[in-house]
């Protein structure tokens, strides 16, 4: 265990561990459990004429199922700042997901997704996904939240090429249109997924929210060093 952690503290600091394992599985809890217990519920179709007209284009899976690489990598990066931007970054995640949560419980939306009809790897892959992701859970886009904090998240950090900031802008974008063009998500759940980042952002680092995070995180964060220095076997 010593080892393992020293390998691991060695690529993420101990304060960055418990921000970043806590954020993967809350986030999964808040999408799962929204989803068992609105489900069954009335879905809003919020869909404008526009989101209508634009085309359903399969390929874009590639952008939508690959923006999970983006994400390890740049939460990663995130959980490597120093110590207050850490727990401010991740205050901000945290509260997202809790607006998230609450909107999908209070007003779930849906949309209209295309009949595949046609053969075709990609349209396979399109009514496979389909087939494991409900239409539910959409306002706002979790995908576009996510990406827009991987971009926020490494935005101002020295230590990060331009080069690699402007990438992470890129893919982010990209992330936002595969959404579309998947039929995933509709436009307002774009706007409403990259507007919550922004705001909750702001709140991590405009306000003294993340002393709460980092009292709890401090002590996850003492047993991990002491686990270290081999005072708890």
């Amino acid at each position: 265990m010593k080892r393992f952690l020293n390998y691991v503290t060695g690529i993420i600091p101990a304060y960055g561990m418990f921000p970043l394992i806590f954020s993967f599985i809350f986030n999964c809890l808040v999408y799962s459990g929204s989803r068992m217990i609105a489900g069954g519920w009335y879905h809003h179709n919020i869909e404008s004429s526009l989101d209508l007209k634009l085309p359903f284009v399969p390929q874009f899976l590639i952008v939508y199922f690959g923006c999970y690489l983006f994400w390890a990598v740049n939460y990663i990066l995130a959980a490597r700042q120093d110590r207050e931007q850490v727990y401010r970054f991740f205050t901000a995640d945290c509260i997202s997901r809790c607006v998230c949560l609450v909107i999908f419980l209070v007003y779930p939306t849906t949309n209209t997704r295309p009949e595949i009809m046609e053969p075709g790897f990609w349209n396979q892959l399109a009514g496979w996904l389909y087939s494991i992701d409900a239409a539910d859970n959409l306002f706002p886009s979790i995908h576009c939240l996510v990406s827009w904090f991987c971009f926020l998240g490494v935005k101002d950090q020295k230590k990060i090429p331009v080069w690699y900031k402007t990438v992470s802008f890129v893919l982010a974008v990209l992330v936002f249109f595969s959404t579309l063009f998947t039929k995933q998500h509709v436009i307002v759940d774009v706007i409403g997924g990259v507007a919550l980042a922004q705001i909750c952002f702001w709140l991590g680092e405009h306000t003294g929210l993340w002393h709460i995070y980092e009292r709890i995180g401090g002590k996850i964060e003492k047993t991990i060093e002491r686990y270290k220095e081999g005072t708890i076997r």
